[in-house]
């Protein structure tokens, strides 16, 4: 008798689990290397600390799920949510802070809808939503760049517009502040631009498509520009959104999660241009300095309704 056909589908195109998750770290790497050399060894002691608690916790959810622990400890899904989180908190968060962090986005955000590929919510950011929420004042102060161990914390740039604006201070009185660089933050324009050279990597390696990314990065840009076209002592322009903050980490690594982002192209550019609007939005009226973790979520809340209207209805199939 002949040996039974394989199960569909018969097309395999190489990207397995394994190989989109140490691309993504790989592409990380320009990332954490900036942060070093700005921080010294806190962010990669950070980096540490989160691997191992989210390996920890990843044996221990599908131990008590009663599935085998070793290919998912393999396959490095765990461990891109675990660098994520690490790379966007600041780098003086003590490190019980991150461990508890890294803790809800692996068991709260991942395994409580049933582990890889079932999470409705990108992990990452639910950990770092979660932190912000219960440790603002440790969450938004970030050491001065290349002041080491001994660095002296202050708010990010992001924040120290929002309150120059509101307490009357002009545009240039804020922008030659030490929080501010050239274009945005401080450092911070540098990691964004290890940021997107990680993420042009990826886009190479056809990891993620162009959709996402762009979609964010426009619908960032557009209104930050048309704010500051209109009331430039009131708004800052693009060039300083899309070098401050998280915004090409959230552009190219947080908001192309393929499980909890949109489905079909089209939906893609709508769950990108909606991150990107709702990040500029936060930034601007908003409670919190950064808005790219909260816009994330709530265009993850949106993703069924975005894919409704726009996946491609199958022949036959009723309206």
């Amino acid at each position: 008798m002949p040996p039974a056909a394989p199960s569909p589908p018969y097309v395999f195109a190489g990207f397995t689990v394994p190989r989109v998750m140490f691309q993504v770290l790989l592409a990380l790497a320009p990332v954490l290397a900036v942060l070093v050399y700005l921080h010294g060894p806190m962010p990669l002691a950070l980096l540490v600390v989160a691997a191992l608690t989210a390996l920890a916790c990843e044996a221990l959810a599908l131990r008590l799920r009663g599935r085998a622990a070793k290919p998912a400890l393999r396959d490095g899904s765990v461990l891109v949510t675990a660098a994520l989180l690490a790379l966007a908190v600041p780098p003086g968060l003590p490190w019980w802070l991150l461990a508890f962090g890294t803790a809800v986005a692996v068991l709260l955000a991942k395994h409580a809808y049933g582990g890889l590929g079932q999470n409705p919510f990108n992990p990452a950011m639910v950990g770092y939503a979660v932190l912000l929420v219960s440790f603002p004042l440790e969450m938004t102060l970030w050491p001065a760049p290349g002041a080491g161990w001994d660095a002296i914390t202050g708010a990010t740039a992001l924040d120290t517009l929002r309150t120059g604006l509101r307490e009357s201070y002009t545009m240039q009185e804020i922008l030659a502040g030490p929080a501010f660089g050239r274009v945005g933050a401080s450092g911070g324009e540098w990691v964004n631009l290890a940021a997107l050279a990680g993420g042009l990597y990826l886009l190479a390696r056809r990891v993620i498509r162009w959709h996402i990314p762009v979609a964010v990065l426009v619908g960032l840009a557009v209104p930050a520009a048309l704010a500051h076209l209109l009331d430039p002592g009131a708004h800052s322009g693009a060039a300083f959104h899309l070098a401050s903050g998280a915004a090409m980490l959230g552009a190219f690594f947080i908001a192309t999660d393929p499980v909890s982002a949109a489905t079909s192209d089209r939906g893609r550019l709508v769950f990108g241009a909606g991150i990107g609007l709702l990040t500029w939005i936060i930034r601007s009226w908003g409670g919190f300095p950064d808005g790219v973790a909260f816009a994330v979520l709530l265009m993850n809340l949106a993703v069924p309704l975005i894919d409704r209207y726009t996946v491609p209805r199958i022949h036959g199939e009723p309206r």
